[in-house]
């Protein structure tokens, strides 16, 4: 014969009547008037609520966050289309250019017009001669080079005294930045390097996608090769 249960020394606790509950589930047929009975707290102040009122209170919740997430993918949708198309147009207008002396300048109006840029600069070195007098084929150093060489993704983050700031017209409006090497093959040394600047902190940051300014890169690059020998 079995002793008898010490509720003393073994004491029931709620792991247990969860467990108990869990693997009963013809408890609450059998004693349905509890349903009726139970009483939770509210989230939406110390009122007590009924067990069916709290899980309508979750199922409202549920919803709202369901809502919520349907709207942000909207939105980003929406967002995503306007960007697509703007960049069309970019394209269009660099692919239909008849001014290849021009290009630089159209490249950085451009982008600042159709994708709200504060600020953006351009330099081109390794140019055929007849574009070197040109601003954006002078004045860059081999350190420049070098760093533009060096970055195999444009680099998105906050302005720690980049020489290539020097470029902007207000270099200390230049919070945040994204530095976008230009280059004819993706193993090939930049022969170029496009900066985009804002006064907001957030705007270039690390934790964001490249994949957007890696298309810039290379739509850039293939119009700028008209400027090379």
């Amino acid at each position: 014969m079995n002793p008898p249960h010490n509720a003393a020394m073994n004491p029931i606790t709620e792991d247990d009547i969860a467990d108990y509950l869990a693997n009963t589930p013809d408890f609450f047929e059998r004693h349905a008037q509890l349903l009726a009975q139970v009483q939770l707290t509210s989230p939406h102040g110390n009122r007590a609520v009924s067990l069916q009122e709290r899980q309508a209170e979750m199922l409202r919740e549920k919803i709202k966050a369901l809502e919520h997430r349907l709207m942000d993918m909207v939105r980003h949708g929406t967002e995503n289309v306007v960007t697509a198309d703007r960049l069309q147009r970019w394209t269009a207008s660099l692919l239909t250019s008849r001014d290849p002396r021009g290009l630089p300048y159209q490249i950085v109006e451009q982008l600042q017009s159709l994708f709200l840029v504060p600020q953006a600069a351009i330099k081109v070195w390794d140019c055929e001669s007849s574009f070197q007098n040109e601003p954006y084929a002078q004045w860059v150093s081999e350190d420049v080079k070098a760093l533009a060489t060096s970055l195999t993704a444009p680099y998105c983050g906050l302005n720690s005294g980049f020489e290539a700031t020097a470029w902007l017209d207000d270099a200390r409006a230049a919070v945040s930045i994204a530095m976008i090497p230009l280059r004819s093959q993706p193993d090939a040394p930049a022969f170029g390097l496009l900066l985009l600047a804002s006064p907001d902190g957030q705007r270039y940051n690390a934790e964001m996608g490249t994949d957007f300014l890696e298309r810039i890169a290379e739509l850039a690059s293939a119009a700028l090769s008209r400027l090379r020998p």
